[in-house]
């Protein structure tokens, strides 16, 4: 779907991204609507040669800043067979890697490709699962059910929420997540992602309908105050500095 280089916000270090399009759900709020579907006007096709022969030209920074590559969406379990030889081609060249999942994958199909990250960020959207089926699409039974089992890998996890007033800041959602992420995966960090609509033009390049207006962004108070009520359950917040 794209590549991105420079990154500095999807693991440690200078980073490049690498979104895979695709995706198992279908968040109301997607900031890439164009990774929802394997094939639309805004994504292209490349071979692991191609892509790998991009990320050589990174190496550099990454051996000066301590990054590597992040595997992003979409899903980028969905294209499970490239991810899984690009993945092993770079871990093989002494890259360090992480991903960022929404959860929604068979865990003894995805295991092995895991197991080479050294990083994983793993998305909770909404621990009520009528409300996950109404703003995603789909349960979060598979997903709720995976945490665990990726948490015993040993990888650092870091747990991503996207904090978004009309979706999942009220009705208790946050205090049910963190006692969630301490019971089942106690040595996860925490990040939240406060809502943005940075991608609110290419739903008019796609032709769909973008979020609706009722979505908000929290304020940076708000966003301090949970991190805040995080750490009363012993989770820790992430920090790249």
């Amino acid at each position: 779907m794209n590549i991105q280089n420079f990154s500095v916000n999807d693991g440690e270090g200078i980073r490049t991204n690498i979104f895979l399009a695709g995706c198992p759900l279908a968040c109301a709020w997607c900031s890439n609507p164009e990774g929802q579907s394997l094939h639309n006007a805004m994504t292209s096709c490349m071979t692991v040669e191609e892509v790998v022969d991009k990320v050589k030209k990174q190496m550099i920074f990454y051996r000066i800043s301590g990054g590597g590559v992040t595997f992003s969406g979409g899903e980028a379990t969905v294209q499970q067979e490239f991810l899984r030889r690009l993945a092993f081609r770079l871990y093989d060249m002494g890259i360090s890697l992480a991903i960022e999942t929404c959860g929604q994958f068979e865990y003894e199909d995805v295991k092995d490709i895991f197991g080479k990250m050294d990083l994983i960020f793993y998305d909770i959207k909404h621990m009520d699962d009528r409300k996950h089926r109404a703003f995603t699409g789909v349960s979060n039974e598979k997903i709720l059910s995976n945490v665990p089992k990726v948490a015993g890998l040993g990888v650092p996890m870091v747990v991503r929420i996207p904090v978004i007033h009309g979706v999942n800041t009220g009705d208790g959602n946050l205090e049910s997540t963190f006692e969630f992420i301490k019971r089942e995966a106690p040595r996860a960090r925490l990040e939240l992602l406060p809502y943005h609509t940075y991608g609110a033009g290419k739903y008019e390049e796609l032709g769909l309908l973008p979020p609706p207006d009722s979505f908000k962004t929290p304020g940076d108070d708000e966003i301090e105050a949970w991190y805040e009520m995080a750490r009363t359950y012993g989770i820790d917040s992430i920090s790249y500095k």
